[in-house]
């Protein structure tokens, strides 16, 4: 029997950009805003600015003399984050609209503001 790959990494989350203010919906971070940082499409993960933070120790080197401890972002999953709309400052769902010159943007579900400008 012929086993399916049931990750679907092209069409996922083709809604998310870099630099996108997205609201954490569910996890330890829920409630909290921020830019997206970094997208790893191929494991359906992002880096959002001041979410999802760990402490790394790190051991002596050029950069960091001393060692210690850093405290960074960590990857979280796409499916714990909306898109903040920039119009209604609400998190919503999107969809596509193309223009009369052929370019094809975001839209706000709530408010049907173009996302893209």
């Amino acid at each position: 029997m012929k086993i399916k790959n049931s990750r679907q990494t092209q069409s996922s989350f083709p809604a998310l950009r870099k630099n996108d203010k997205v609201k954490v919906i569910s996890g330890k971070d829920r409630g909290k805003e921020g830019l997206i940082l970094k997208i790893d499409r191929s494991s359906n993960r992002l880096i959002v600015e001041n979410v999802n933070q760990i402490t790394k120790a790190i051991k002596p080197d050029q950069n960091h003399p001393q060692g210690g401890f850093i405290t960074r972002e960590n990857y979280l999953g796409v499916s714990k984050v909306m898109l903040v709309c920039p119009g209604c400052h609400k998190p919503t769902r999107i969809s596509h609209a193309i223009l009369s010159d052929g370019k094809k943007v975001r839209v706000c579900k709530h408010c049907q503001e173009h996302i893209d400008k």
